[in-house]
């Protein structure tokens, strides 16, 4: 499956936007899709994730407040809902994808997943 990340931009702090994942050459309803974010310097963060086969969705605790993912179904992309954005959240953000597994972990590691997205910018300031 190939990844494309879109809808990153230039926003000021306390708006929000909203992020697209969207796959090419597979069915997302076969995978656990995940965001991450990684800022300059630091490492690749996991922000939210969400599971096709059972509708389950799992989020960093520090984020599920302000983010929401879900899927679009008939657009076959899975979408990331920010809002009241901090400067702080300035990072690139890439989704990820994985095989869903017979196990009932919840992945959050990069290493986890697979197949990975371009990443979008998302620069919020002050």
């Amino acid at each position: 499956v190939q990844l494309q990340a879109y809808g990153g931009g230039l926003v000021q702090a306390g708006a929000s936007l909203r992020l697209s994942c969207a796959a090419s050459g597979g069915i997302l309803s076969d995978y656990d899709t995940a965001w991450f974010r990684q800022a300059p310097g630091k490492e690749r963060q996991f922000v939210a994730a969400f599971r096709w086969r059972s509708f389950a969705d799992w989020y960093t605790d520090s984020l599920k407040d302000r983010f929401t993912i879900s899927r679009d179904k008939a657009k076959n992309t899975v979408d990331l809902q920010m809002s009241s954005l901090v400067p702080e959240d300035t990072a690139v953000y890439f989704c990820g994808a994985r095989l869903t597994g017979s196990g009932g972990r919840y992945p959050t590691k990069p290493t986890d997943y697979a197949y990975w997205g371009q990443g979008t910018q998302v620069t919020v300031s002050s």
